[in-house]
């Protein structure tokens, strides 16, 4: 790798689901956190695990998921967050997304903001 790789950015989107244990109990889709505080982590990761396989089987398209499920903001673009770079994320969010070719999906990713599956695209 070129000295110059640490200034690359990459590109992603993401697909996030709260859970009992995020930092922040509330959503978009979600503004009281009823359901953020009823759902356990493990829910969060079925759930997020049924979304991936509908994606990888060709089911459904990412984005559309995105739109739909996502407690991110980022849901109304499909889930892209756009490009960044290194310490601009949580780091296991982050480290999962730089590991990932362009076009690959993560597995399940934690983070104190819940249970993530990411897309690199850029």
């Amino acid at each position: 790798m070129s000295a110059s790789a640490t200034a690359n950015q990459v590109r992603a989107s993401h697909i996030l689901i709260k859970h009992q244990g995020s930092r922040r109990k509330a959503s978009w889709k979600d503004p009281e956190g009823r359901v953020i505080m009823s759902t356990t982590r493990e829910s969060a990761v079925s759930q997020l695990q049924a979304l991936r396989d509908d994606i990888a089987s060709g089911k459904a398209k990412f984005e559309d998921l995105a739109s739909s499920f996502s407690d991110c903001s980022s849901a109304k673009r499909g889930g892209d967050l756009g490009p960044f770079g290194r310490g601009q994320m949580q780091k296991p969010f982050e480290e999962a997304t730089y590991a990932l070719k362009v076009g690959e999906i993560s597995d399940i990713v934690d983070t104190d903001s819940g249970v993530h599956i990411i897309l690199r695209t850029g």
